[in-house]
C-alpha cells in the first residue's frame, strides 16, 4: 500500500514568522498535534504541541510574541506519496515521530500520521511496532 492511499491531503501549514499562538490555534481548529512550517509550500520545519509546551510554555514565554521559528524542528523527515506504508512505519519508529509531512516536487501534498497507519487492517502490526519504538524512553529522567 502506498502513502498516497492513506495520507491526509487537506493540510494547513504555518509560516516561520507566525506566532506560536497562531500555530496552537491551528492545531486546535484542525484537531492535530503538529503543523508543518512552510515557505511557499516547501516544508522547512514542523511545530508540535510538545515543541510549544517544552520550548515556550514551560519557560514562561508569551505565545503572542514568540515566533514559530524559535520552537519548530527544522529540516523534518519527510516522505513521498509513492513510498510504501511499511517503510513509512519503519521510519516513524526509527526517528520516533508520530506524523510525517508528505512532499512531491518539493511541495507539501499531505501528512501521514501513525493513526492513519493503524486504521488499515493489514498495517496494524506496523503501527504497533512503530508506536513501541516511538514510546521508548530515550534515557531522560523523569
Amino acid at each position: 500500500m502506498k502513502v498516497r492511499e492513506i495520507m491526509s491531503k487537506d493540510i494547513a501549514c504555518v509560516n516561520a514568522n507566525d506566532t506560536i499562538e497562531r500555530a496552537a490555534q491551528m492545531m486546535k481548529q484542525y484537531d492535530v498535534g503538529s503543523v508543518p512550517v512552510c515557505s511557499e509550500n516547501k516544508v522547512i520545519g514542523i511545530v508540535t504541541d510538545r515543541d510549544i509546551t517544552l520550548r515556550s510554555t514551560a519557560l514562561g514565554i508569551n505565545s503572542k510574541n514568540q515566533k514559530v521559528s524559535e520552537v519548530m524542528s527544522s529540516n523534518p523527515v519527510v516522505g513521498t506519496p509513492e513510498m510504501d506504508v511499511h517503510d513509512v512505519a519503519r521510519i516513524m519508529g526509527e526517528k520516533q515521530i508520530r506524523r510525517l509531512p508528505i512532499v512531491e516536487n518539493n511541495s507539501l501534498v499531505g501528512m501521514v500520521a501513525l493513526g492513519d497507519i493503524s486504521v488499515a487492517p493489514n498495517l496494524q502490526d506496523n503501527a504497533e511496532e512503530a508506536l513501541k519504538n516511538i514510546s521508548q524512553c530515550n534515557g531522560a529522567q523523569m
